[in-house]
Parts: C-alpha cells; structure tokens; sequence
C-alpha cells in the first residue's frame, strides 16, 4: 500500500518570505521559513504551528491585526522606518506652567500627521524629553537628542537663555531647531526657525496702541522683568524705539525666575507714576505679580499692564479678578472666531480635556511641526541641509490664527498683531488685530544699526557692536 503525503493546510494568506498576498501557502510554499530548513519537512518548523494557529485565528474571527502582525514578522521591509523628532520643554520647574502644553501640542500635530500617513510615507516618532527648567539639563538634553537618539529635527525650548545654549550645539551637529516663542530678536542662525513674534510684530505695536487714543493716550511706561535674556534685550529695544515717540520709561526692574515677592517692586511702581506697566515676566512669578498689583490698584483702567508672556495657560493659575482688564499682546487668541481656530481647539480639547484652554506658544507650536513637514516634502528628505533649503523657499501654512509665510531671508514668520483684554472667564476679548501680515525684523536699524541678516544672500551682517546690560553684565549684539 503506498502512503499517500499529508495534505498541506490552507492557510488564507501567503507565509512565505517576500510574499504578501492573500494566496493560500500551498500554492506558494517552497521550503523552509527562515530560508535555511530546504530539508526540513514543511510540517516540523518550528513556526508552523504557531502560524497554522493563528491564521485558525484569522479565519475564523477575522483578526486583521494578526494577520498584519504576522506580515511584519515574516516581511520587515513592510514595516516603514519612523522619522524620530526630538521635542525638548521642560516638564518640571518653575517654567513648565507653559512649557507642558507646548510638548501637547506638538504631540497632537505628530498624531495628526501619523493619522495622515506620515512624512514621506513615515511615521513621525517623537523623543521627549525634560529640559527641568535649568539651562544646563538644556543642554545635556540637545546632546542626547542629537548624538544618541539621532532625531531628524528638535522642536523646543522657552527662555532665550536656554535657546542660546542650546544653538550653538544644534549648529556644531548640523541640526536643525524649531523654536515656538516670542523672543527678543537680536539673533539669527541657518540652524533655527524662528516662530514666534519679535518684537516688532508684538511689543511695539502694543506700545502704539496704548499711546492711541483708543489706549488712553499713555505716555509713562515701567518696564518690569524676569532677570535673562528675553526681557533685557526686549527692553533695550522698547528704550530706543521710544527715543522717537511720546512716550518715555520711567522706570525698570528685573527680578529672578520664580520670584515670588513683588512688594518692593510694586512700590517702585507706584512712586514712579506711571500709567502703563510693559510686563516681560516669564513662568509662575506672574501670578505673585497680578496677586501684588491687585491688592495695591484694584482697577486696571487706572495703571493697566501689557504682557508678552501671558497667554489663557497661565491666565488659569492666576485669580481671574486679579488679572481681568488687563491686556496681552500676542499673535494668537483662543478667541479668535474662525472656523479652522475652532477647529484646532475642538481637537486639543478631544485629546487633552474639555478644561483645556490653547494660546499663542502652543498654536506656535503646533504650526512649525507641519512647517517642518511641508520643507521635508518639499525637500524628499529629513536631511537638515536639504530641509534648510526648501525652508528658504517661502513656505506658507493656514495656521489656526491664520496663514503664516516663513520669511526665507531669516527663518522667522510674517504674523498678524494682536491685543486682547483678558476677562474673569479667562479668556480675551481682541481690542485690535493689524491689518496684515507684518514682517519679521530680528535687527530693527533704530537698536541695532547696520545689522541685518539675510540667508538667501550671504547671511548675517554685522553692523557696529550693541552693548546690552544682561543680568549686571553688558552682552554685544548677536554673536551668531
């Protein structure tokens, strides 16, 4: 009696190396799986048994995901590398009162882009890590990121001075660095985007407004400060552009990160007699400021105070009767009414709560992630050369705030002005918006004559040196 050969299963889709279709295995199996068992036996492989139990799985209650699992497994090259980012805020410390919801964000950009197939194809996958609130973890950080983790790209960052740290590193590897936040100007790098407001796209038209009569016609400004980089340099820039106006300083202050008691300078405030206060505070010190200022001027229309870094997040951990009627000057407002804003803001809340509110960092935030994207499309590569040069060719991006174009000349973005008002519900009525774009000036000639800068025509060009007092110590105009 001659034996006949047990029949080969049937399996529903193909396991053999390469193969991907949905062919039973009978028609295409020749020999063993892992290329090596041509005389082995079909049936003693080791993994015959597992894969014969699940495809018994598949076909009988469909798992899809099984039979995906088993593809990459037996096909790698199906399985598309990710492109690793690296997203650097600080967690923890007096600056994660922001600098958590600007890790949200961009987090919600990657899942949306993932959502969409990726970036040429891949998917995005984020490295985060925790800058602490201290310059020299900053810098740790970048190196981790750059040297070990190997991302493509950094978004990231806060204070200028953790900015200014980190740079030089992000240039010495050839990196590139998204950076979200207003700052102080006075700088530019190949290396760096830029997509917050400079000053001439946040303070000086604030301090225009108020010199208005819609603003009440002020004329005697108190500068106060957090003790770095941002407020200084910011400062510098506001004494100068006021040399040619109506209005004039009439005092200034700076005070350490995280400061807490605004006595002293609250008095200082109050004896100088001035009728606008320009607040350059960073971190959780607002709220011990707002706190102090109420308990002294109970009405704001009486010594009203600007902000540039006081957006809804922070305005959640500040009493809202202390800080109601005072103002704040950004690009961005949750409040602006259009139907791609509500959008953005319905699909933070779906995937961070309901109580969660957006500003104008996070809306930052979340625009130079796809910025990113559409230079690395555009380029065919996450390679930062490739990407810095397709970055020059003036991308533009519909924004929750609206459209933003990137100015090839220096990496920073043509953005709208905006003044808002902010109310007990926390939130901003817009007192003024700007009729348009308005271009991004790193080196205003007024504070820094004969600097510019222009990268699609040689770079920086460095006019005479510009001394600014920083922390008791005098810094020259941008080193970069």
């Amino acid at each position: 009696m001659t034996t006949q050969p047990s029949p080969r299963p049937s399996f529903p889709f193909s396991i053999q190396p390469g193969v991907t279709s949905r062919q039973p295995v009978s028609a295409r199996w020749s020999g063993g799986l892992d290329g090596n068992s041509r005389g082995m036996p079909w049936t003693a492989h080791p993994l015959v048994s597992i894969l014969f139990g699940l495809a018994t799985c598949i076909s009988i209650t469909g798992c899809d995901s099984v039979q995906k699992d088993i593809t990459k497994l037996l096909d790698p090259s199906t399985e598309p590398i990710p492109i690793k980012v690296g997203i650097l805020h600080s967690q923890s410390g007096t600056m994660a009162i922001g600098e958590t919801s600007l890790r949200h964000a961009e987090i919600m950009a990657i899942e949306q882009i993932n959502d969409k197939g990726g970036v040429l194809g891949r998917p995005l996958e984020p490295v985060v890590k925790d800058g602490r609130s201290r310059t020299d973890i900053f810098k740790k950080r970048t190196k981790t990121l750059l040297n070990e983790d190997k991302v493509d790209v950094i978004f990231g960052v806060w204070t200028s001075a953790d900015r200014k740290a980190v740079v030089p590193i992000v240039e010495q590897s050839n990196a590139l660095l998204l950076y979200p936040l207003q700052y102080e100007g006075n700088e530019s790098s190949p290396n760096v985007v830029y997509s917050g407001s400079t000053p001439n796209q946040q303070i000086l038209p604030a301090l225009d407004w108020f010199a208005s009569e819609a603003g009440g016609n002020r004329r005697r400004v108190f500068l106060i400060g957090s003790d770095y980089v941002y407020p200084r340099t910011a400062n510098y820039i506001v004494r100068k552009y006021l040399e040619s106006k109506s209005m004039s300083v009439v005092g200034e202050i700076y005070l350490p990160l995280g400061h807490q008691d605004f006595s002293a300078a609250m008095d200082a405030i109050l004896k100088s007699d001035a009728d606008l206060v320009l607040n350059t505070i960073n971190g959780d010190s607002n709220a011990h400021f707002f706190r102090e200022l109420h308990a002294r001027v109970a009405q704001p229309e009486k010594l009203p105070v600007v902000s540039t870094s006081v957006g809804e997040y922070e305005l959640r951990l500040i009493p809202p009767e202390a800080v109601a009627g005072h103002y704040s000057a950004w690009s961005y407002f949750q409040s602006i009414d259009t139907k791609a804003n509500r959008e953005f803001i319905q699909a933070f809340q779906a995937n961070y709560g309901d109580d969660r509110v957006v500003d104008d960092p996070m809306e930052a935030a979340y625009t130079q992630v796809y910025l990113w994207k559409a230079a690395v499309e555009k380029a065919g590569t996450t390679e930062p050369g490739a990407v810095r040069k397709a970055l020059q060719s003036g991308l533009e991006f519909d924004a929750p705030g609206g459209k933003v174009r990137l100015d090839p000349r220096n990496q920073h973005l043509y953005k709208r002005f905006r003044l808002g008002r902010a109310r007990l519900d926390r939130q901003f009525d817009i007192v003024f918006e700007s009729s348009d774009w308005i271009a991004p000036d790193p080196y205003p000639a007024f504070a820094f004559p004969d600097w510019n800068c222009d990268w699609t025509k040689g770079g920086l060009h460095k006019g005479p040196p510009v001394l600014i007092p920083t922390t008791g110590q005098t810094m020259p105009a941008s080193a970069q």
